[in-house]
């Protein structure tokens, strides 16, 4: 790799202009395109503060061997420019959006003499209107089908049209009446041509003409007495009908925009479109993205919209996204001026617009998790993982049974701590266990990873004697040597601490892994490697080294080391809600006189909230076990800030919110 020093452009000699830019490597294939509203200033921040940039940003300068830049007149111009670059050099360090599938499209093809109606994948093609597009190719036939009673545009390939010509014979869909048979002349190209153009006004979502001529058709056809012709004009009615009710309305009838919600970690991005088109949502799609950056939201929606309306014409009037980009007016612009006509680009604040974008959101976030899960599912792609780890952290062997740890608190109060195992890859909830931090006040996350270490291991210290000595006498009794480890003999199954894991990781950097060390160390355990992630950067930390472990970002080992980490911080976050909700309940009886922790046990247990025991009356109370009459009515008036003896409510009215709880 190269040294940045060595291709530093001069001082001055890099415009404060707008432009674009280019990292090349040693062979001059672009790795990096990249826009600034300054180039000088963008440029240096790559070389003065090399130590300060992000381990991934590093990578891709000191792969490159020299920069070149264009200069350019506007900041809409920056974005054109770099839209063509990222598209013509394909550069590997530029974020790049892949479908999570390949969307089906409804296409009519306008360029052809005699248009066609057709299911549609891969590159879009000039001269072809597109509808979409649809999560299922079934999804467009259906609709299809029901329209092609009112629309009989053709649907059959050239070959068939052309074998159906030299029979002079339409197909089947020709004599049922779902086709206008233009392969045998039913109808002029001109009359066809007419058809397709209905049908796609019709999808585009000018319906209520359609129907409306119908209906009037329909009318005059019962007026007339022609009833068979009636009946087949409100059969077509009816199919109309029914292809819109397979779009849900949720929005205003002149509704026209495109919805874009992110889901995001520090790997990668999920993002989702719904498509929304006179009030209705005709298609989705979503794609999944690497971050080979360190890009925030708004970075992400700029390259997102540069990407994907960069060269399309179909810009809708209005897109909503969750954050606008850094450059607002360019992108505006640029979008205006693709559209042809004006373009609103902005986050909703409220409404039923914010509302789905917010539906959108959990469709991300949804792709997000089947895209990690698919990749974690893979028997090939875990074993591959746990290599990449071995390797990546000289393990003498695959780390098969890996254990997370992480600790939280709110403000030092409720210390908490989990405890989540991955064997083999995957989850293994049964083995998960929380921590109540005894010894540890205030916000000390290195004492409290020492302090959950030396019980988890102890524990296992223990467990693992008595399983000896059992072992042991089941080999004397046995007359054979104890080659295996014993169940335990009460519930026939392991102990829950019995297992020892290949490696603990801790959640935190090298403070967080020496604790974790030298409570490993005081217990006398040293075939168990530690390590520690940091989640700013998603380093790996070792026992005593100075520098970090960088697994590359796109590998299996690091996906597999962040999904253990985020799910001991879900489970440690789950554990310490739960302590602080229970904690608050339990203070507002703390201030109840001579309520001791027996009896508010008993009344939680019995009336099983605070809220029901507010509701209960005195004489309710009364028949908690171990609460007499007179504690009661202080406990009534306690809880409702009541004083006097007039105060408590009789024990013969009837409480607000009804009966008895049990």
């Amino acid at each position: 790799m190269a040294d940045p020093a060595t291709y530093r452009p001069a001082p001055g000699s890099i415009p404060e202009s707008p432009g674009v830019y280019r990292f090349r490597d040693e062979h001059g294939r672009v790795v990096y395109v990249g826009k600034a509203k300054n180039l000088r200033s963008r440029l240096n921040s790559y070389f003065a503060d090399f130590a300060g940039l992000h381990p991934r940003t590093q990578t891709m300068v000191r792969t490159a061997a020299r920069v070149d830049w264009t200069v350019v007149g506007t900041e809409v111009e920056a974005l054109q420019l770099e839209y063509s670059w990222i598209k013509e050099f394909d550069p590997r360090f530029n974020v790049k959006y892949r479908d999570d599938k390949s969307y089906p499209y409804l296409a009519v093809t306008l360029n052809e003499e005699f248009p066609r109606v057709q299911v549609m994948r891969g590159a879009k093609r000039r001269g072809v209107r597109y509808f979409g597009p649809y999560s299922h190719a079934w999804a467009i036939r259906e609709t299809v089908d029901l329209l092609l009673r009112v629309f009989p545009v053709r649907t059959c390939s050239a070959g068939v049209f052309r074998h159906q010509r030299q029979l002079d014979r339409p197909c089947l869909l020709g004599y049922i009446d779902k086709c206008s048979a233009p392969c045998v002349g039913r109808v002029t190209p001109e009359e066809h041509r007419l058809l397709a153009e209905d049908f796609c006004d019709f999808m585009a979502g000018t319906t209520g003409r359609f129907i409306k001529r119908l209906e009037a058709d329909m009318r005059e056809a019962a007026v007339a007495q022609e009833y068979e012709r009636a009946a087949r004009l409100r059969d077509d009615v009816r199919a109309l009908q029914a292809a819109l009710e397979k779009q849900a309305v949720v929005l205003g009838d002149n509704t026209d925009c495109d919805m874009i919600a992110f889901a995001e970690d520090e790997l990668e991005a999920a993002v989702q479109v719904f498509y929304v088109r006179g009030g209705r949502i005709r298609g989705q799609r979503g794609w999944v993205v690497d971050k080979v950056e360190n890009v925030d939201t708004t970075d992400l929606v700029e390259q997102f919209l540069l990407q994907i309306y960069g060269e399309s014409e179909a810009v809708p009037r209005e897109v909503l996204v969750p954050a606008l980009p850094p450059d607002v007016e360019a992108m505006t612009d640029l979008l205006t001026e693709q559209r042809g006509g004006p373009v609103r680009l902005r986050v909703p604040q409220r409404g039923d617009k914010k509302a789905l974008l917010e539906t959108v959101e959990r469709n991300a976030r949804e792709t997000l998790r089947q895209h990690k899960t698919r990749r974690a599912g893979d028997l090939t792609t875990r074993s591959h993982a746990l290599r990449e780890i071995q390797e990546a952290l000289e393990l003498d062997e695959a780390p098969l049974r890996i254990e997370c740890y992480d600790v939280s608190n709110l403000q030092g109060t409720n210390v908490v701590a989990s405890m989540v195992v991955f064997e083999d890859g995957l989850a293994r909830k049964s083995e998960y266990r929380r921590f109540s931090i005894k010894a540890v006040e205030g916000q000390d996350d290195v004492r409290s990873i020492h302090e959950v270490i030396t019980r988890r291991f102890r524990r296992y210290l223990a467990e693992s004697e008595k399983l000896g000595e059992l072992a042991l006498g089941d080999a004397e009794e046995d007359g054979a040597p104890g080659g295996h480890q014993p169940l335990d003999p009460e519930t026939g199954k392991p102990r829950k601490f019995a297992y020892p894991p290949n490696l603990v990781i801790v959640d935190g950097g090298p403070p967080q892994v020496a604790a974790a060390q030298r409570a490993l160390d005081e217990l006398g355990i040293d075939d168990i490697a530690v390590c520690g992630i940091a989640k700013r950067l998603e380093e790996l930390w070792l026992p005593g080294d100075d520098d970090p472990v960088i697994l590359p970002r796109n590998s299996e080992g690091m996906y597999l080391v962040q999904r253990v980490r985020d799910e001991a911080h879900r489970f440690a976050i789950a554990f310490h809600r739960q302590r602080r909700s229970k904690a608050m309940i339990v203070s507002e009886l703390d201030e109840i006189p001579g309520l001791g922790p027996a009896r508010r046990t008993a009344l939680l247990k019995h009336f099983g909230s605070v809220k029901r025991l507010k509701e209960a009356t005195a004489q309710q109370i009364a028949e908690v076990p171990g609460i007499g009459p007179r504690s009661a009515e202080e406990i009534v008036r306690a809880l409702h800030g009541e004083t006097g003896p007039g105060a408590t409510r009789s024990g013969d009215s009837t409480p607000h919110g009804g009966e008895k709880t049990q």
